[in-house]
């Protein structure tokens, strides 16, 4: 069982940044493959950035390539989500998920863990 509590989130001027934090409970948190997702209103969540049991393997949607960062600490159970360069169609609540699938997942399906959220707007 892991529990996800997100962070960080906030109100912020187009191209600003932001880091987000998701603090996770339990010891075998290094078991779990981990991601990034977002929902704007009116549209479906979609993926942002998923990072490997180790770290060593990260992938990014298109949309935030090259502005993004996600990063884990596996001794602080925490993994971060570095936002630059933000832009108002970045404007979504912000899901933290954790999924003991073997691999790099994309799909939000596999991922039986999740948090709370936590709300990104970026202003124009």
């Amino acid at each position: 069982q892991v529990q996800l509590v997100e962070s960080g989130g906030g109100l912020v001027q187009a191209g600003g940044s932001l880091r987000l934090s998701c603090a996770a409970s339990g010891r075998t948190f290094s078991r779990y493959g981990l991601g990034w997702f977002r929902q704007a209103p009116g549209k479906e969540r979609e993926f942002v950035a998923t990072i490997s049991r180790s770290g060593d393997s990260t992938v990014y949607a298109d949309s935030v390539k090259g502005r993004f960062t996600i990063s884990r600490d596996n001794a602080k159970n925490t993994v971060y989500l570095q936002m630059n360069s933000l832009k108002p169609e970045d404007t979504a609540v912000y899901y933290c998920a954790a999924t003991a699938a073997v691999g790099i997942i994309i799909s939000p399906t596999p991922y039986g863990y999740w948090g709370q959220g936590t709300q990104v707007t970026v202003s124009s």
